[in-house]
């Protein structure tokens, strides 16, 4: 694949995929404090919602680096949350802060303040804790 017509969306090394995931999760949290709080809630669903998607990529985006560092061709890598989780299975050492990690992350964020517009301070912050916390997990595997 020539770098003219390179998607966008995929990365092309481990690297860019681990720099990229680092970056989506700066612009969630750039996003995320455009919304005002009020009694522990966030008041503006549209920034939630935008923020939760982008740090859930985030999480996605770094595993995706960690598979390509294991050799994973770029049209091979998971498209749904279950081919990561088979994925994460397959190639990824056991780990239960990771997995609860990547629960976490695909609840508080996708499921519940993307999808079910949840609101919870809360709640968006561990997701946003544990989407860190799988960058930097999966960063140091070699």
């Amino acid at each position: 694949m020539s770098k003219s017509k390179k998607n966008k969306l995929e990365p092309i090394t481990s690297e860019e995929a681990f720099v990229e995931a680092l970056r989506f999760l700066k612009n969630a949290k750039e996003t995320i404090a455009k919304s005002p709080t009020r009694h522990n809630r966030y008041q503006d669903l549209k920034y939630v919602r935008k923020a939760s998607g982008i740090a859930y990529l985030a999480a996605l985006r770094a595993i995706d680096g960690y598979l390509l560092r294991c050799g994973i061709q770029i049209n091979k890598l998971p498209k749904s949350y279950e081919e990561y989780w088979s994925a994460k299975e397959k190639y990824i050492p056991v780990n239960g802060r990771f997995d609860s990690a990547f629960v976490i992350v695909y609840e508080n964020l996708h499921l519940f303040a993307e999808l079910s517009n949840a609101s919870s301070v809360v709640l968006v912050k561990a997701g946003f804790e544990n989407c860190k916390k799988i960058i930097e997990m999966l960063e140091k595997l070699k």
